[in-house]
């Protein structure tokens, strides 16, 4: 049981703005999130479920901390005080983070568009993005005693380069445990996760619903 402990879980896209009217996203509903917030939450976990704009609540989510997120930088931010001002037992991020954030815009003359409040929609915009900061690897010096659990997605069914990519992902973060699985999953119900241990211990799941209950069965004996 996880009665005594607290879970933090990090749910759906991030919004990163180009202004105040519009921005980029990507695809996830934070289903994942849900599923892995219900099962902490039977277990008897106080669940903190952090969640984007457009993210899925779970069903018990009036029994949980909401803690609403904008952009990936926002989201750093809100988790890096959570972790440090309260004990956090374990973090899922289960958070499909944007890559990219807006650095600057110019018109079509290459002048640069300073008014954030909308961009001229005459015509279209040059953006300039840059690189977004990769929080997951920035939870452990945040909060090094709390159990870190990560998720990569690649544009692969590559069952081997999967769990290669989970494994470098899971030693750059310093994560305990990673969730590897296609791109297919963001439109199936049913596709192939692998929850990866750091002891190289490898667990194959299919769909959201049973990789979330794996998953919370496994860090159980941990």
């Amino acid at each position: 049981m996880l009665k005594g402990k607290t879970v933090l879980i990090t749910s759906g896209g991030t919004f990163e703005k180009w202004d105040n009217v519009r921005g980029h996203t990507n695809l996830s509903k934070g289903t994942m999130g849900c599923y892995l917030a219900e099962a902490a939450y039977e277990k008897g976990a106080q669940v903190i479920y952090m969640h984007g704009y457009f993210a899925q609540l779970p069903e018990n989510h009036r029994e949980m901390h909401l803690v609403r997120f904008e952009g990936i930088e926002d989201l750093g931010d809100q988790l890096k005080t959570i972790v440090e001002q309260q004990h956090v037992d374990y973090v899922i991020m289960a958070v499909a983070g944007s890559d990219w954030l807006i650095d600057k815009v110019f018109d079509q003359a290459g002048n640069e568009l300073t008014e954030k409040g909308k961009m001229p929609s005459d015509e279209p915009p040059i953006i300039h993005f840059k690189k977004a900061p990769k929080i997951l690897a920035e939870i452990k010096n945040w909060s090094p005693k709390t159990t870190l659990i990560g998720f990569k997605l690649e544009a692969t069914e590559d069952e081997a380069f999967l769990i290669e990519r989970a494994k470098l992902r899971m030693d750059s973060a310093q994560a305990d445990f990673m969730v590897a699985n296609s791109s297919k999953s963001l439109y199936g119900g049913m596709e192939p996760h692998i929850i990866v241990h750091k002891s190289g211990e490898i667990i194959r799941t299919n769909g959201k619903q049973q990789t979330a209950l794996a998953l919370i069965e496994r860090i159980l004996t941990r």
